[in-house]
């Protein structure tokens, strides 16, 4: 048995390794980013933070090429790919820190994660769905002064962890079933109100069937069923029925649509 021990170790050891890498990969490093939580209710703000960053060049792109319904042409922004270049350039060239505004680094990691989804798309067009890409959420595409993360390290290493639920609705996978891309940037100023008409869009759409018995809701509010609160208690119904104008009875049993992941792109 003591001929194995070592072999064992090593095993372990290595496997440990592995999995640690692949968790980091997987999304769950922040690289260090700064994840300031929102204390109570959220409030649009610019006059509280060491920095204002500028989104006007995301905010341009987005009123181009993102239809009301939030659907997206991706071929536009492909042609106008040096306008995309210079904005992800721009952003990379801040360092945020915990003197920034939560509301300022809300809008800035939104803004990152869904301008570098739609490069991801352009840079592989064309391409049917989000999936057919390699390590789409995964490997570090989103530079930030000398870090680069992942989609998945943003979402779920930054953003979940501002204790803001919100955002679920705001960040956009370029996927039919995903919330819509808004045609504006999100900013400071307006946080508050952007996320309110994000949350109460998508929760109102045909990405799900509302009813008082019989919910049939997207796979979003089953995937992250525990940032759904409501008093500090995990309620995914209770949190729903802040903005859907159909209520659902509190003893209903939610039932989840099968997610489109093809791309949401303009016809």
């Amino acid at each position: 048995m003591n001929y194995f021990l070592p072999i064992a170790l090593a095993l372990s050891l290595t496997y440990s390794i592995q999995s640690c890498s692949l968790l980091s990969a997987a999304g769950l490093s922040s690289q260090g980013q700064p994840t300031v939580e929102v204390k109570g209710p959220l409030e649009s703000a610019t006059i509280n933070s060491a920095i204002h960053v500028d989104h006007s060049n995301w905010d341009a792109l987005l009123q181009k090429h993102v239809a009301i319904d939030g659907l997206v042409d991706y071929k536009g922004f492909k042609e106008n790919a040096a306008a995309l270049d210079a904005y992800l350039a721009q952003m990379a060239t801040y360092t945020p820190t915990e003197e920034w505004s939560v509301q300022e680094l809300l809008a800035y990691y939104i803004n990152l994660y869904n301008a570098y989804t739609v490069d991801l798309i352009v840079n592989n067009y064309p391409v049917k769905s989000i999936k057919d890409i390699d390590g789409p959420w995964t490997k570090g595409i989103a530079l930030v002064g000398d870090k680069k993360l992942s989609l998945g390290g943003i979402e779920n290493s930054i953003l979940r962890k501002m204790n803001e639920p919100r955002i679920h609705f705001a960040i956009n996978c370029a996927s039919i079933s995903c919330p819509n891309l808004s045609n504006e940037a999100y900013v400071a100023s307006k946080i508050n109100e952007q996320l309110d008409r994000a949350a109460e869009s998508f929760i109102n759409s045909d990405k799900n069937d509302l009813s008082a018995s019989n919910p049939r809701l997207s796979s979003i509010f089953d995937w992250y069923q525990k940032d759904y609160l409501v008093a500090g208690e995990q309620d995914v119904i209770g949190y729903i029925n802040q903005y859907a104008a159909i209520k659902i009875n509190a003893n209903a049993t939610l039932g989840y649509k099968e997610y489109d992941w093809n791309l949401n792109e303009q016809k």
